[in-house]
């Protein structure tokens, strides 16, 4: 069977991407080369702005009632605390970060797909793609053995840091490997001095050691285990990573172990996210340190991002170029800040001569003692402060007025981009104007005005929730200008 999108990868991203292409009515397949979705932790945490585009599609109330909310976190040298960031500062619905499983992230991404009658095909393999001007076609290969080739529009790698797709299309994955290994457990504790619903930093000269509560009984560790020589670790046992913490974490006992694992940390991604009909998203598209919980969030919003420009390109209700070639330069921004937020804090994190780790202390001791520097890391780690402020899309100026500037993220109490059509919100007073623009571009807006954040302006607002077009009340031309280029 041929469908005009073809997801290669089941994880958190592939199936974002399928639920929302599914939900606006895209005929898509989606594939996997294991048998089964992952029983493994893995990411361990769901951000604000994630839960906000999920809201969309009303999951977000799903998966808060299966993970557990986090409202804090804490950083700690020798038993003192330095710092204390409230997530309740936040910005959002979701004023709190999400405990939750990978494997339960993609159970419930599942079964939202099934529901919406699309199932994975499990122990299916892309073997090679190749473009042409209308198209591509694929290879598929099943466990037995047996290939078909498959004709689609579009093909989307969501197929990780590995990536099938990346390779096929011959896109340099820029970076490098950090030279400290880590190790992660997935344990039962006691002895942790730490409320449990807050994650916990141990700054040690050995190493740091990050505690994740991820269920009522039981915590994700993170850990230094030493610099790489030559070839990476294949196994970590409990019993060194039980005395890793107890030498750092003095009076922590770990049990019942479900997971122990070594890992290395890579810092890469590629340039671009789409050549011509295939696109890359999630690992496929970059990787980085494990740190600020960044990630599966990162990948899930390329997913978010690209499903609602090809629903409107697919569907016959946008032109392609506008919308889609504005994938790549929105999201391969977010991530190179991503890189180079997350590298900075493996770096700080990591310090091993006395003077640096001294200063360091400090520096956290009294900058994040400051109300606005505690704000400032709640919105970044919570990924509401991500916005596309040098987006192709982005038309007008907020300048002289209240309310967020293009490329920026807006709020409002019903979701933007909710229901089973990707449509721009118009949120400017009732004029002759305003009426001709919902009824020119009728097909991708919504029906009716919402209220502006100041009543001397207007703002276009993206099926995503971000901020397309800025006007003055008295001239809408830049919301025109922004909503004819998408509707080609």
């Amino acid at each position: 069977m041929n469908a005009p999108v073809l997801i290669v990868g089941a994880g958190p991203v592939g199936l974002t991407m399928a639920c929302e292409l599914a939900r606006y009515g895209a005929p898509l397949r989606i594939i996997d080369k294991a048998d089964q979705r992952t029983d493994k932790s893995k990411a361990v945490v769901v951000w604000s702005r994630t839960l906000e585009l999920l809201d969309r599609a009303g999951l977000a109330a799903t998966f808060v009632s299966a993970g557990i909310k986090w409202s804090g976190a804490n950083i700690l040298a020798g038993g003192e605390r330095l710092a204390h960031v409230d997530f309740d500062e936040i910005e959002s619905p979701f004023p709190f970060a999400l405990g939750l499983p990978q494997s339960e992230t993609e159970r419930l991404l599942e079964e939202r797909l099934a529901a919406l009658g699309i199932l994975v095909e499990r122990k299916t393999e892309l073997t090679e793609f190749e473009q042409r001007e209308d198209g591509v076609s694929s290879v598929l290969r099943k466990v037995d053995g047996a290939s078909e080739t498959l004709e689609s529009s579009w093909l989307i790698g969501c197929d990780g840091a590995h990536s099938r797709v990346r390779h096929g299309l011959g896109l340099a994955f820029r970076g490098a490997a950090l030279a400290t290994e880590f190790g992660l457990a997935d344990v039962h504790l006691a002895g942790l001095d730490n409320p449990p619903d807050e994650l916990a930093t141990h700054l040690h000269q050995e190493g740091v050691v990050v505690f994740f509560p991820i269920r009522e009984d039981r915590w994700r560790i993170i850990a230094e285990i030493g610099n790489l020589h030559g070839e990476a670790r294949q196994d970590l046992s409990f019993e060194e990573m039980q005395a890793l913490v107890a030498r750092r974490v003095p009076g922590v006992t770990l049990s019942d172990p479900v997971w122990v694992s070594p890992f290395a940390i890579n810092e890469r991604m590629v340039e671009d996210y789409r050549v011509s009909r295939v696109f890359v998203a999630g690992d496929a598209a970059h990787v980085h340190s494990p740190a600020g919980g960044q990630g599966m969030n990162t990948g899930m919003q390329d997913a978010f991002n690209l499903a609602w420009k090809l629903a409107l390109v697919e569907k016959g209700l946008a032109g392609p170029d506008a919308l889609l070639d504005s994938y790549s330069p929105e999201r391969s921004a977010v991530a190179r800040q991503v890189l180079k937020d997350s590298g900075r804090l493996t770096e700080i994190a990591t310090l091993k001569n006395p003077v640096a780790e001294h200063l360091r202390n400090f520096v956290a001791r009294h900058l994040l003692g400051l109300e606005i520097a505690r704000h400032a890391v709640a919105q970044r780690l919570s990924e509401t402060s991500v916005g596309y402020p040098e987006s192709p899309l982005n038309e007008g100026s907020a300048h002289g007025l209240k309310g967020p500037a293009p490329g920026a993220r807006c709020i409002a109490a019903t979701p933007f981009g909710a229901g089973h059509l990707p449509r721009f919100a118009l949120a400017a007073a009732p004029s002759e104007r305003a009426s001709k623009i919902l009824g020119d571009y009728w097909r991708i807006m919504e029906s009716g005005l919402r209220t502006p954040p100041d009543p001397k302006g207007a703002w276009l607002v993206r099926p995503d929730g971000y901020v397309a077009a800025v006007a003055r009340a008295d001239d809408l031309s830049p919301i025109e200008s922004a909503l004819t280029p998408v509707a080609g």
